[in-house]
């Protein structure tokens, strides 16, 4: 399961090359390459152990005896080792794997018949040695867009077999050894390529997980697909993804398009995802587009304390009309984008920039809702984001903000007088909000049971980077 959950993580999305930049990008270097070999051997050394070695019979003439007619059977492997492995990475092509001075330990049961009457048999120990295995894996997409893995050029030779046998005349050593030798390695070789092809066929229901479209919440899906064939060299494999938002089941694109950007050359973890300020943008234009970034600010929302409420008698002190015409009554505030918020990357920054409006309004006694005044609100927060678990997540704080009158149902007013209160709403009410539903995150790119363990993430120019180490579990 660990070979399948790692291998599937290298060979993750790859379809056919479009001609489009990612948003998002990834490295496996390696260190990560080694983590998979690891878990691969132990994988493979389960999956050799399957192996049947057919009874064998025959007959061969034996001097001075005569016509010896002989068996092996029950053979059942007992022991398997791999103790030399490569993974080499062919640039431009794929990924190889390498197995030198294999052995395989197997007992079964002997027994032979000559001189028509005489019957002997008895037990033995065969070890098999000198065992080598190449193979390549080759990608192709299959009808869900998803990757497809096969085995090619798999080649497996056995250098030698050696019986011990338990039992029995000397001369049945010899007998042994030059004629069953060969048939035992013909046998063993015939089988090992197929189950070597079985295990990377397996990887096949395992890439199916892989999150090629992430449901983040009731409004938005990421993609995950690839744009372009992975590019392998000889220290790494550099997966480009599409790494997009969209509105769930409405992929709608945004007006702008992703740049291209290159990772940088660090090695110190087994994994490096880039995720692109265009990753970002997208997930502000879709949730502008889904209507999803207004909020109704009710009294009840402003912590009891304060000194500031949401009625005529407050905003009458700083807007005497207010009071005058609509005295007594509580009021609401819609805070309402106007164009998606424009989201930037800088060298350990990353700011959002919002343009919204506030209108207020006066909630009569029958709940109409009279309009008071529209303010044009232009504002600046920074984002500390963050890795949870598998998902991106991150909170704001307010940097500025500017407000204009934009229209006024009351008369002219000083705008400037309503800062603080302002202020005071986006602080307590708006951006609270706003963290609660930032720090839920959004997926990474995950597959089976993955664990992202000992993360870094640093922001670049247009771009942050996570550094991480790899877990399978289960």
């Amino acid at each position: 399961m660990l070979l399948r959950c790692w291998l599937a993580l290298l060979v993750a999305l790859i379809p056919a090359a479009l001609s489009t930049n990612p948003g998002v990008k990834v490295k496996l270097t390696e260190k990560g390459i080694e983590y998979g070999k690891l878990l691969g051997m132990a994988a493979l050394q389960t999956r050799l152990k399957s192996i049947k070695v057919p009874d064998i019979s025959g007959s061969q003439s034996v001097s001075p005896i005569g016509k010896v007619q002989y068996s092996l059977t029950n053979m059942q492997i007992t022991n398997i080792g791999l103790p030399k492995s490569e993974v080499d990475l062919v640039p431009g092509s794929a990924v190889k794997l390498s197995i030198g001075d294999a052995y395989i330990s197997l007992n079964g049961h002997w027994r032979v018949k000559y001189l028509r009457f005489i019957k002997d048999s008895g037990s033995f120990d065969l070890n098999v040695n000198g065992l080598t295995i190449t193979t390549g894996i080759a990608i192709k997409s299959d009808e869900t867009g998803r990757p497809a893995v096969s085995s090619v050029n798999c080649a497996a030779t056995v250098g030698s077999a050696k019986i011990k046998f338990h039992g029995g005349a000397s001369w049945l050593y010899n007998l042994f050894e030059k004629f069953v030798d060969k048939a035992l390695r013909n046998a063993l070789q015939k089988q090992i390529c197929p189950l070597v092809a079985d295990a990377v066929s397996d990887l096949n229901p395992h890439l199916k997980t892989l999150n090629v479209l992430a449901k983040v919440d009731q409004y938005a899906e990421i993609e995950y697909s690839m744009v372009s064939s992975p590019i392998i060299s000889n220290s790494s494999i550099d997966l480009s993804l599409k790494g997009e938002f969209y509105n769930i089941g409405r992929h709608q694109e945004p007006p702008f398009s992703p740049k291209d950007f290159s990772l940088p050359p660090q090695i110190n973890n087994m994994l490096y995802i880039g995720m692109s300020v265009f990753t970002a943008n997208s997930a502000a234009f879709v949730y502008d587009k889904a209507g999803a970034l207004s909020l109704y600010i009710t009294d009840d929302m402003i912590p009891k304390g304060s000194p500031f409420r949401l009625n005529t008698r407050t905003f009458g002190v700083f807007i005497p009309q207010i009071a005058q015409k609509f005295p007594g009554l509580m009021m609401k505030l819609l805070v309402k984008t106007v164009k998606n918020p424009i989201i930037t990357f800088e060298p350990n920054n990353v700011t959002i920039q919002a343009t919204a409006t506030v209108t207020a309004y006066a909630i009569q006694p029958n709940s109409t809702l009279s309009p008071l005044f529209v303010l044009n609100l232009e504002t600046s927060v920074s984002a500390n984001v963050f890795v949870s678990g598998m998902r991106l997540a991150g909170s704001v704080t307010l940097n500025k903000m500017n407000l204009t009158l934009g229209t006024s149902y009351v008369g002219q007013f000083q705008v400037r007088s309503l800062d603080n209160m302002l202020q005071m709403l986006l602080k307590v009410v708006v951006i609270p909000k706003l963290n609660v539903q930032l720090g839920k995150g959004y997926p990474l790119p995950t597959i089976g049971k993955m664990k992202l363990v000992n993360s870094q993430l640093q922001v670049l120019k247009d771009y942050m980077l996570i550094g991480t180490d790899v877990q399978f579990t289960g």
